[in-house]
């Protein structure tokens, strides 16, 4: 089952001097075979991840505040430091307090949603962050950027909302068409494009990384191979250690982004 090709080394029992190759892992290591479907849906691992990604934080929030008390419980605390260091640490920051409160329920939902679909790739039996495929990221991206969208021609109107998204100044002289297709490309097609790819690219680079070395870790042990598979099995904990740095950190900037779109749809144009 094509991920599950990448652990040929373990299942074969394969090593390096045993006449067989290494089982490099790769664009397969992405792709899953249907698990079930659901009304002509086929659903696969990611597909599954994701769902319970949902779940998880619905479950989490409603857990933490659908009864919530003036002296909060354990869970209520930990609920309310993640939503305040969202609110505080990201919203208020780029779009000021008055403004900002109304997004911050959709940016806390985001954080952890992204958050946690990174998680998975270091989650026993689960072992796969779900933003490495590529459309989970574009589709999150593409909300964010219809709400950039909707907000910009609600905030400035039809000619309003052009200016904001071309960066229409009359003061740019001759260079003015220039400075505005540059700037219409850069914002409609390049800005959702980058804000998907970003996650996407680091999730995917680390998911292959750790792969690489766990397996590599597993093949090297034969012979005069077992220093270096010493070396890959402590790579392999170092880059555990740093994927996890790194799936907060992905968390943070996509919605650290999404924003500052937010607060360029509602600014001024001049």
């Amino acid at each position: 089952m094509s991920a599950d090709q990448t652990l040929l080394a373990f299942e074969t029992d394969c090593h390096i001097f045993d006449g067989c190759g290494f089982p490099a892992p790769g664009l397969h290591s992405f792709l899953f075979e249907p698990i079930f479907s659901i009304g002509g849906i086929d659903f696969n691992k990611p597909m599954l991840l994701a769902v319970l990604t949902t779940v998880i934080v619905i479950g989490f929030f409603w857990a933490a505040f659908g009864k919530a008390k003036v002296v909060p419980g354990k869970l209520q605390m930990v609920g309310e430091a993640g939503y305040d260091f969202v609110r505080r640490g990201i919203v208020y920051e780029a779009l000021g307090k008055k403004e900002g409160e109304k997004y911050v329920p959709f940016m806390v939902s985001l954080f952890f949603f992204v958050w946690i679909m990174n998680l998975w790739s270091i989650i026993p039996v689960a072992q796969f962050p779900v933003t490495s495929i590529i459309a989970f990221p574009a589709a999150l991206a593409l909300i964010v950027y219809v709400l950039w969208m909707f907000l910009t021609f609600k905030k400035h109107g039809f000619v309003g909302a052009l200016k904001n998204i071309t960066g229409y100044d009359k003061s740019l002289g001759g260079v003015l068409p220039l400075a505005v297709t540059l700037e219409f490309f850069s914002n409609v097609l390049v800005r959702p494009f980058t804000h998907a790819v970003r996650l996407f690219a680091n999730m995917f680079a680390g998911h292959l990384l750790i792969l690489m070395f766990t397996i590599a870790s597993w093949y090297l042990l034969n012979g005069i191979g077992i220093a270096y598979a010493g070396v890959s099995f402590v790579m392999t904990i170092v880059m555990t250690a740093f994927e996890l740095f790194i799936q907060a950190v992905q968390a943070y900037v996509f919605v650290l982004l999404a924003t500052n779109y937010v607060q360029g749809a509602l600014a001024e144009h001049h």
